[in-house]
């Protein structure tokens, strides 16, 4: 009998120390990022520095990364004082805008006035490298006071992560997330707040194969635009041939770019952007801009002042059934209806313009799984951002 036990014994003590050594991403990347493996089956490593967190991300060696506290970048890279301008005179607490390559002068056409100090990190992202992913343990772990930067890199998971407080007092302070350029990409239930441009950004490149889901976007912010407490920089997505799937994502307290797409004459963006769930927004969630396409199903969207603007781009939001079953000769199937519930009005062209739907009529788009709208807040609150998969 004591044999026995003493191999049980055994048995759980390997088990465990087998457990220890191998990490994944939790579910199955779907969507436009269908198929990303990220870092695979690479045994996990999990970083005691801030140089070897650096080091991992940016290698050329496939890595599971394991975060299992915030790192804090804010004071790690000194300070930078430079020009600055006022581009908001509201009050309390407008942001200031660092004069970054002239922005000042050459978008807003104002002067630089001011001078301003602030972290020099939150303005060099930390590098993500080919066939990683990087997972966070629990509910609290991530990056502090920096972001990060995909660029023409591929097969990327990022999970379970937070991304907060990169100069959220200034405009071009720092980005949590840009992706300039990459494909098979899984950005899912991260946490994003007090970021002083954009949570979510694409560049120039192209940005493909790529999902971003079940994530927090809060907005709850001291400095905006606005003044009204609110963030305006949620997501900007502007690639030149973009096609993501923008699904089961929380957005609240934001006033503006919830997603912003196109806006550059010449380039083109497929967003399939379904069951989001949109809150108190006291600015506008949708802005369709030359180049964009835009299809959203089954998003609730609650108390949201102008859900989409009348851009120049197109977007189709089906509300109701006979708009629905317009996408039957283009998807193979009827659309989602949307919900508005305590919002503004949908803009006429939004809910007649089924060209839009030429843009997806591929198989992931026809055959996406999409809840019905009236389920979206209740999964959404329950599933999205940290601490839900580990």
């Amino acid at each position: 009998m004591a044999l026995i036990s003493l191999s049980r014994g055994l048995l759980l003590i390997s088990t465990f120390l087998s457990l220890l050594q191998y990490a994944a991403a939790v579910g199955t990347p779907f969507g436009r990022a269908t198929g990303t493996t990220g870092g695979g089956s690479a045994s996990p490593v999990t970083p005691t520095s801030l140089a070897q967190l650096q080091s991992y991300l940016s290698d050329s060696t496939p890595r599971v990364i394991v975060l299992d506290r915030v790192w804090d970048f804010t004071n790690n890279e000194g300070t930078t004082t430079g020009k600055a301008c006022k581009p908001w005179t509201c009050s309390p607490n407008p942001q200031l805008a660092i004069d970054a390559n002239s922005w000042c002068e050459n978008a807003e056409g104002l002067s630089a006035t001011t001078t301003v100090t602030y972290s020099t990190a939150g303005t060099n992202p930390l590098k993500v490298a080919s066939n990683k992913t990087l997972l966070g343990k629990g509910n609290n772990a991530g990056i502090r006071g920096k972001g990060l930067k995909i660029n023409n890199a591929s097969n990327i998971i990022i999970q379970n992560i937070k991304i907060t407080d990169i100069n959220a007092q200034f405009v071009w302070g720092g980005d949590a997330l840009q992706i300039d350029g990459g494909s098979k990409i899984w950005i899912d239930h991260n946490y994003f707040q007090n970021i002083g441009r954009q949570m979510v950004v694409t560049g120039y490149g192209a940005v493909y194969d790529t999902t971003i889901s079940n994530n927090v976007f809060n907005g709850d912010t001291t400095y905006s635009p606005y003044c009204n407490g609110q963030s305006y920089w949620a997501a900007l997505l502007t690639g030149n041939g973009d096609q993501i799937t923008f699904a089961l994502n929380y957005l609240y307290h934001t006033s503006g770019r919830g997603p912003h797409v196109g806006g550059t004459s010449g380039y083109f963006q497929n967003i399939h952007l379904y069951n989001n769930y949109f809150v108190s927004l006291d600015g506008h969630a949708l802005d369709p801009e030359v180049g964009s396409k835009i299809l959203a199903e089954g998003n609730y969207f609650n108390t949201v002042k102008q859900p989409v603007l009348d851009g120049s781009g197109q977007a189709y939001i089906p509300t109701t059934s006979a708009q629905a079953s317009a996408c039957q000769s283009a998807l193979g199937r009827s659309c989602v209806t949307n919900t508005l519930l305590s919002s503004g009005a949908l803009t006429s062209k939004s809910q007649s313009d089924t060209g839009t739907l030429n843009g997806f009529t591929d198989s992931i788009s026809k055959g996406a799984s999409i809840m019905a709208a009236s389920q979206v807040g209740s999964y959404v609150q329950a599933h999205a951002g940290v601490g839900i998969v580990n």
